[in-house]
């Protein structure tokens, strides 16, 4: 199967204290190193939105880069979708 880059962005729920917070991070930075190939990923820490999402003004933003195989991302988006904590999400497939 041919791998491809991806750079993702998920932003936690910022009334979440420190040690869930790492907790959520730690979930995907443990997901994408074990079922893709991590390259990097870089906590943002807690920034103001750019628009309200829901009654959040802020949230913990994590951005990842990664190397995965064409149907990994939709398995990604599946487990954002579920997990509790994550406010936002974006998954970007690079060019080559």
């Amino acid at each position: 199967m041919q791998m491809r880059k991806y750079e993702t962005i998920f932003i936690v729920n910022p009334n979440l204290d420190e040690e869930a917070t790492k907790q959520v991070v730690e979930k995907f930075k443990n997901l994408l190193e074990t079922s893709a190939q991590l390259e990097s990923i870089e906590e943002w820490g807690k920034r103001r939105l750019a628009y309200p999402i829901g009654d959040f003004n802020d949230g913990y933003y994590v951005l990842a880069n990664f190397s995965a195989e064409p149907k990994f991302p939709e398995e990604l988006e599946r487990i954002y979708k579920i997990t509790e904590g994550i406010i936002k999400y974006i998954i970007i497939k690079k060019d080559k």
